[in-house]
């Protein structure tokens, strides 16, 4: 079955950097869209980033283009999500997660496997 595990959470201050990594295993990697999502204490799941299959379309919500980016390495089976510039409120658990389809949008009803989630933590 297909797993995904998310690794590089952690406690940053405003204005820093970190880089999550999300590994997959269980069918073919390069065959699908990925995505990652977060979720804040409190409130709903939230589309934050997504790439195709590829690695050459993606698309941000707007409260994190330009400081965000994602990307994918199909020979590693991974995709990644470089966080710049960080602010408090993108303090969430971040989850990463794979679509059904070759290239994929910001609906979770788009993907069909998820990870467990990393914490990421931004002190003022």
């Amino acid at each position: 079955q297909v797993q995904l595990v998310e690794s590089g959470g952690g406690l940053v201050q405003a204005g820093g950097s970190l880089r999550l990594s999300c590994a997959a295993s269980g069918r073919t990697f390069s065959m699908y869209g990925m995505g990652w999502f977060r979720q804040a204490h409190g409130k709903e799941r939230e589309f934050v980033a997504t790439i195709n299959w590829s690695g050459g379309n993606t698309y941000y919500d707007d409260s994190v283009k330009g400081r965000f980016t994602i990307s994918r390495d199909n020979s590693r089976n991974t995709v990644y999500l470089q966080m710049s510039r960080l602010k408090p409120e993108d303090t969430a658990v971040y989850y990463c997660a794979q679509s059904h389809w070759p290239n994929t949008g910001s609906s979770t009803r788009e993907y069909d496997y998820w990870g467990q989630g990393t914490q990421v933590t931004v002190s003022s």
